[in-house]
């Protein structure tokens, strides 16, 4: 499946970056019907991810099933476009845009030329299916010369529910209107430039009219499907490093792997178990378990059990084996394992986290690719894990044979 593409401008700014923005080049929905009533999914999730004059993508639409490889080229976008779920998830979570975005301009095209005003940026968007249906939520972001969102929408598939421009540069506020379906039909106040006006809205909207509920809905929505997001990638080198006994919750570098196999193994027994089987297939050599051994300096390092009392410090093992391990511990244990920021107010069991994983299969072989997919589908198919990773072209072409898996090709 390759993403749509639409032709592109000579600069960085569209109609999104004007005082009133339009949003009508990146749709907010699928043109495929909802489902309606009681097939729509429980747990919100991302459907559908847009991304406009962001680095080298161009109104650019991804199509994101439960499991999603996005392959192409080098310099074709893959890491770029889990960078920018992973900017939407951040300002969904509440995070300060220059925190996001500490060097915005490097995010724009280059060689993208200013608008009129000598303003240049760039679009990020998406879809989340849900309750609701399809919400859609699109966010004009400008670089230069200040950093602020100039332009938020966020819509239903019948109307907008809250727009956002920017009235007046020399302020650091956008003007933001929400549907309100009371006394007064829209509710008008500023917002500031440097936060999600969508992730403020619980906040600022009392939820006394049928307009405001809706309005909250669609923003809690689009929160708990954004902000439910782990990105991983396992740093092999910072892994074989013994570490300190912590809380037990994974980095998104996993360099902390000994702590929480040290705790997954007393507290998470079925898991661990599937975890060993999972190693046991995936590592060179026989593994019957995966402990943590505490050291004289107080510091845990992890170790391969082999049978009959022999065990293999996981510092010996190739990269490949401990990227491997650390993907299958990510999809096994789940949010409560990991160092994620889930929506508090929403019952776990109504959030589905999507695992950002780029470089999928970097350093793994053959075998463990396989595997590791395998995995991966079975554990997506539930609907409590989402998975969007980034693979190369040889691994693409083998998972397109695998059940559940959608390939997304960024070539041009």
């Amino acid at each position: 499946m390759r993403t749509k593409r639409f032709a592109a401008r000579g600069c960085a700014y569209g109609p999104l970056m004007t005082a009133t923005p339009t949003f009508s080049t990146l749709p907010t929905a699928r043109t495929a019907p909802s489902p309606s009533g009681a097939d729509r999914p429980a747990r919100p999730f991302v459907g559908e991810l847009r991304l406009d004059a962001f680095a080298s993508h161009r109104r650019t639409v991804i199509p994101l099933g439960p499991l999603t490889l996005l392959t192409g080229g080098s310099g074709s976008g893959k890491s770029t476009a889990l960078r920018g779920y992973e900017a939407l998830a951040r300002l969904a979570a509440g995070d300060p845009l220059e925190e996001v975005f500490p060097d915005p301009v490097a995010w724009v095209p280059e060689g993208a030329g200013t608008d009129a005003q000598g303003r240049r940026g760039f679009r990020l968007g998406c879809t989340v299916e849900g309750p609701l249906g399809p919400v859609g939520l699109d966010v004009a972001v400008q670089a230069e010369p200040t950093l602020r969102i100039v332009g938020e929408r966020l819509r239903d598939r019948d109307e907008t529910l809250l727009s956002t421009a920017l009235l007046d540069p020399r302020r650091s506020v956008v003007q933001a209107a929400w549907h309100t379906a009371g006394t007064v039909a829209v509710t008008r106040a500023p917002f500031p430039d440097d936060r999600l006006g969508t992730a403020l809205l619980p906040l600022r909207v009392a939820g006394t009219t049928d307009g405001q509920l809706r309005v909250l809905a669609a923003a809690e929505q689009v929160v708990v499907a954004l902000r439910s997001a782990f990105a991983c990638d396992p740093q092999p080198r910072r892994m074989r490093v013994p570490v300190p006994l912590g809380e037990g919750r994974l980095t998104s570098s996993c360099d902390n792997l000994a702590d929480v196999l040290h705790r997954t193994r007393s507290q998470c027994a079925q898991r661990h178990a599937r975890l060993v089987a999972a190693a046991d297939r995936g590592c060179a050599g026989r593994v019957t378990g995966l402990t943590a051994e505490r050291l004289e300096d107080g510091t845990v390092r992890a170790l391969a059990e082999r049978g009959e009392g022999d065990a293999t410090p996981l510092a010996r093992l190739g990269d490949g084996e401990l990227r491997y391990l650390a993907f299958a511990l990510v999809l096994l244990t789940g949010p409560h394992v990991l160092v994620v920021d889930p929506a508090a107010e929403v019952p776990s069991a109504m959030q589905a986290l999507t695992v950002l994983a780029d470089g999928l299969d970097r350093s793994l072989d053959g075998r463990q690719t396989a595997e590791l997919l395998a995995l991966a589908a079975s554990i997506c198919a539930d609907g409590h894990m989402r998975l969007l990773g980034t693979v190369g072209e040889a691994t693409a072409l083998a998972a397109r044979g695998t059940a559940g898996v959608t390939v997304v090709d960024l070539a041009p």
